[in-house]
């Protein structure tokens, strides 16, 4: 339990964060993985999922190394099937 009302906020911010970004990161994986099941993962679906990877770490829910490492891998894959 909370001391003071500005850590009880706090407590209340961390959760609703923590729920957001559990569901982002279910998202990217998501989509990762239909790239990598797909027989032939296309440019749009491989374009999309960059954006996304883009935009978790320009909020802050995956590190920017990370984002980059993933979207490495997914532009190898896009130049294979080519």
């Amino acid at each position: 339990m909370a001391n003071t009302k500005s850590a009880g906020k706090r407590a209340r911010q961390t959760l609703r964060r923590a729920v957001h970004n559990r569901s982002v990161k279910t998202h990217l994986r998501k989509l990762q993985k239909q790239i990598r099941l797909a027989p032939q993962g296309t440019a749009d679906q491989i374009r999309a999922a960059i954006s996304a990877i883009d935009k978790a770490a320009k909020n802050g829910v995956i590190h920017r190394n990370a984002a980059n490492r993933r979207k490495a891998r997914l532009n190898k894959t896009l130049a294979s099937a080519k």
